[in-house]
């Protein structure tokens, strides 16, 4: 007989291993994620099983039995796309009080007209929320209302109600007594999740769970919550503003980098199917140090307004804060402006935002960034109907853009008359900046050469035509 090895200590999160056991890991440094692994001696032979279905050749398996049904807020279906998979387990996390509980009641609300659907609470009284419901009218005959915080018992409402769609708000919140731990433990909402994903796909009932995030925005929980769910959504939003926004991360029925815009109202929450106008501000008089760029989330073409605010200071190490925008990316910015453009900006304090909340991540803002930084520096407005796209490298050079078509054309539909884009986005599609009717929108190539100039801090008065401030000269 060979000997077996000595067991050993692995934690979930990460693989870290370990000799013995201890409270937190010490790689990831998780709390409560190191367990004991199994003897790690010869392999154990398994012997055949009782098999759930046969398997069928792919042809002849039912596809019906995985489409989407709608859930009546057209927002929502957009995200998850098309609606809610029979079976399927949906992650919905955001911070307290963003408007989770409100999104979900209605959606439970529309569905509840033709199936059932029971709406399980952890965190409120079932009076609570039916005066939400009360609110914004989400009363319904085949809409259920259980509060209870215990496994079992949220299983038995299931097997007792039979229904097409389960909430759960939170996961955090229900208890396994066959687990150790406390409710939100790391060790309990693994148990409890890996039960209601078990508990879906033997019905195909359709399950959403609300989860918490962490004071970083992460979702809070051991990471395997996200690996056992098959959509994962995040809510988020300005608790200053009205707007909300789900973006999704996971989602195996559909996009990952779609998002819905809703609008938090007295009486409920509702979509915004045309939000482009709430990005970008109103004005009479161009103003210094702002810019209009086209990001696109998903397939949705959404104009922004980048805002910069250049300022001189006497302090060692200036400010350089930014709002809706990646400090990483505006830092690279600034520093390609100072590197290749000659800009004094080592004594000035930079601010960076954008406008009604939105967070932009395309690099195709990196040119509007860099204009509205100049024009707050230079004191002198962008031209006004200017839109501006264009992704800027280290060496100062103009990368192209995806979906340019598409892009240009929401601008032309708000009334913008001119875009700025870089000259190998025209190369790829020389058609891209035709409206469909006429040509509304002009393009402003920008040469694909790297950007320099030597009297950036005189103004836009240049002298080489090989730059992006010659592409405004055009445009004036």
């Amino acid at each position: 007989m060979t000997k077996t090895q000595k067991l050993g200590y692995r934690c979930a999160e990460c693989g870290w291993r370990a000799a013995k056991w201890v409270g937190r890991c010490g790689e990831c440094q998780a709390w409560g994620t190191v367990d004991e692994e199994g003897a790690r001696g010869g392999v154990h032979v398994v012997q055949g099983g009782a098999v759930t279905a046969p398997a069928l050749p792919i042809g002849q398996v039912k596809a019906e039995f995985a489409r989407a049904r709608t859930t009546g807020v057209g927002e929502l279906d957009r995200v998850l796309g098309g609606g809610l998979v029979p079976g399927a387990v949906v992650l919905l996390a955001g911070e307290p009080g963003i408007g989770k509980s409100t999104l979900l009641l209605e959606a439970a609300a529309s569905i509840a007209r033709h199936e059932t659907v029971l709406y399980v609470t952890g965190e409120e009284s079932t009076a609570q929320v039916r005066m939400r419901a009360d609110r914004i009218g989400a009363i319904q005959d085949q809409l259920y209302l259980a509060a209870e915080t215990d496994l079992s018992a949220l299983v038995s409402h299931v097997e007792k109600i039979q229904p097409r769609l389960l909430i759960v708000d939170s996961v955090q919140t229900i208890g396994s007594a066959q687990a150790t731990g406390v409710p939100g433990g790391v060790t309990q909402v693994r148990e409890v999740t890996g039960n209601l994903v078990r508990l879906a796909k033997e019905r195909g009932m359709s399950t959403v769970l609300v989860g918490h995030v962490t004071k970083d925005g992460s979702i809070a929980g051991p990471r395997t919550l996200e690996h056992l769910v098959d959509v994962v959504l995040h809510f988020e939003g300005d608790r200053h503003s009205r707007l909300r926004m789900v973006r999704s991360i996971k989602n195996r029925y559909g996009p990952t980098d779609e998002i819905g815009c809703f609008d938090l109202t007295e009486s409920g929450i509702v979509g915004l199917p045309d939000p482009s106008g709430l990005f970008v501000s109103r004005r009479a008089e161009p103003v210094p140090g702002t810019c209009v760029t086209v990001t696109v989330e998903g397939t949705r073409p959404l104009p922004a307004e980048v805002q910069a605010l250049v300022g001189p200071t006497e302090a060692q190490q200036p400010r350089r804060s930014s709002s809706g925008l990646d400090p990483f990316r505006v830092t690279m910015i600034l520093a390609v402006l100072e590197r290749r453009l000659n800009a004094r900006l080592s004594g000035c304090d930079v601010f960076t935002a954008t406008v009604g909340g939105i967070k932009l991540n395309d690099p195709a803002v990196d040119l509007a960034v860099m204009l509205a930084v100049a024009s707050a520096a230079g004191d002198r407005p962008l031209p006004p109907g200017l839109v501006v796209l264009g992704e800027v490298g280290l060496a100062g050079e103009l990368r192209p853009v995806r979906d340019i078509r598409r892009r240009v054309a929401e601008a032309a539909r708000l009334g913008f008359t001119h875009a700025l884009v870089p000259a190998r986005s025209l190369d790829q599609d020389p058609s891209a900046l035709t409206s469909g009717e006429g040509d509304s929108l002009h393009p402003v190539p920008v040469t694909r050469s790297p950007i320099r100039t030597t009297t950036f801090s005189q103004g836009f008065d240049v002298t080489e035509a090989e730059n992006v401030w010659d592409a405004l000269t055009h445009v004036t």
